[in-house]
This record gives structure tokens, sequence and C-alpha cells, in this order.
């Protein structure tokens, strides 16, 4: 019932062994940061990229590289669908990544899949993994070990910490996210929060139908199942587990603990 198959299909995710030896599925949030940790990658080098400072031109990474797009015609399709596309010299450089001027990265180990594009305005904490044809988007905060699988959003105005997100998960507009993971196909309403720390002291409890449960993480926001949708300024109170092919509705708050499969939370 609590277990990562329970609430996830990872056929197709790329970090799908940061769930391997859990016993209930929250346990992914305290391997996240040594997971990142471990992935290796060469750091992103460029002279025009300083450490806490708004990028002053669109830069390329292509190859494990950064360059500037001054030679680049961008084509400025969904980087979700894969049709952000860079040519350079006539050149068609597949797969490049594009970092427009006025992002901020802070910090180091960033690892960048294909085809990622942030956007102007968003501001990234180092570590953080961002996945395939994934899309930050202007005025997002990604306040650290951060990491999304392929073909996620995060959106306008949206602050991420510590959180997963599997293939396809989107946070589009408003949304805040801590210690949470984000099922496949998942989507969050425009103003969603996860709220992830109790007003009392000590962890976050588990409510499930059979006993309490305790998490062991002082704070834990929510985890969604696969194809479980949010809407509109819906919040989740701390330890909400939310199982696959889920609504919670909109203006709606969710109860802590664990709601199965198909529920409809109003």
């Amino acid at each position: 019932m609590l277990f990562p198959a329970s609430f996830f299909n990872l056929d197709d995710f790329e970090h799908s062994a940061i769930f391997e030896n859990t016993v209930y599925i929250w346990e992914a949030l305290k391997n996240l940061k040594s997971y990142i940790r471990r992935l290796s990658s060469e750091p992103l080098h460029h002279a025009r990229l300083q450490d806490g400072i708004p990028l002053p031109c669109h830069l390329i990474f292509y190859e494990g590289k950064l360059r500037e797009a001054t030679d680049c015609v961008i084509t400025w399709g969904d980087a979700t669908k894969g049709e952000l596309r860079v040519s350079c010299a006539g050149q068609d450089l597949l797969g490049a990544s594009v970092l427009m001027a006025g992002a901020v990265l802070m910090g180091n180990g960033f690892h960048l899949g294909k085809g990622v594009f942030i956007e102007s305005g968003a501001l990234i904490k180092g570590p953080a993994v961002l996945g395939d044809y994934t899309e930050v988007r202007q005025g997002a905060y990604l306040r650290g070990y951060c990491l999304t699988g392929k073909r996620c959003i995060i959106g306008h105005a949206t602050e991420v910490k510590h959180s997963i997100f599997l293939n396809d998960a989107k946070a589009g507009h408003f949304a805040y996210l801590g210690d949470s993971i984000l099922g496949n196909e998942t989507n969050l309403g425009a103003g969603t929060k996860f709220a992830n720390l109790r007003f009392l002291p000590g962890n976050v409890p588990v409510r499930t139908p059979n006993r309490l449960l305790d998490s062991g993480l002082r704070k834990f926001g929510a985890i969604l199942g696969d194809h479980t949708q949010t809407g509109c300024n819906s919040v989740t109170n701390p330890g909400t587990l939310i199982g696959p092919d889920s609504l919670l509705l909109p203006n709606t708050t969710a109860p802590s603990g664990y709601h199965p499969a198909k529920s409809i939370l109003r």
C-alpha cells in the first residue's frame, strides 16, 4: 500500500534507483541528497556564468559544454515536446539546452539533460538535476536538491525545495513544493501548496487505515501517485499521500495521511 510500486510506474524513470531498498515510499526523500551527490558530471564553466549573478546573454549547453548563443538561431518551441531547437553556423545542435539571459544559477552540482529550457528570471540553487526536455519558467525558484525526470515543468513563480518530479510531472503556476514527490503525468493546478512542516514539534506522522506511522522526517510535504491532479488553490497538509489517478478538487485542503488510488478529495 505504501510502497513505490503502489504509486508509480518506474520503468522509464532514469533515477528509479532512488527508490531501491525503501520500505515506505517517503524514504526516497531521505535518499535524495546522497543520491544527487553521487551523480557525476563536469561543472558548468563559462566566462559569462557567474555564481549568483543573472546571465548577461543566452547560453547554449551542448555535449557537456556551455557556449554563447551569439552565432546561434534559437527556435522557441515547446521544450517538453522537443520543439526547442538550436542551430549554430548552419549546424543543428540536436538536444541542445538553452539558458536564457537573466537566469541565475547559484552554487554547483548542476546536471542538465537534453533540450532543457531555463527561462529568464528563474533562480536555481545547486545541486539540481533537470531531466531531458524539462522547462523551468520565468520566476521559478529551485532551492536545492531538486530532481526531475523527462519533460517536466517547473512554472512561473513556483518554488521547489528538496523534491522529486517523475516523468511528465508539471507544476505550472504559483505552486509550492517542499520535501515532496510528484508521480508520472501529475499536474498541479495554479496556486497549489504542499505544506511540509507541522505547527507542533517532532516528525511528520503518516495516517494509514491501520495505524499512525512515524515518517522519520521533520519536513514532509506530499506524495502524488501517477496521473493525479490538483485543482487551483488546493492545499495538502504535511504527510499527505494521494494514490494514482486521483483528484484534489479546487479550493480544497487535503487531510494528512494516506488516500487510496482513484480518490476524489472535495
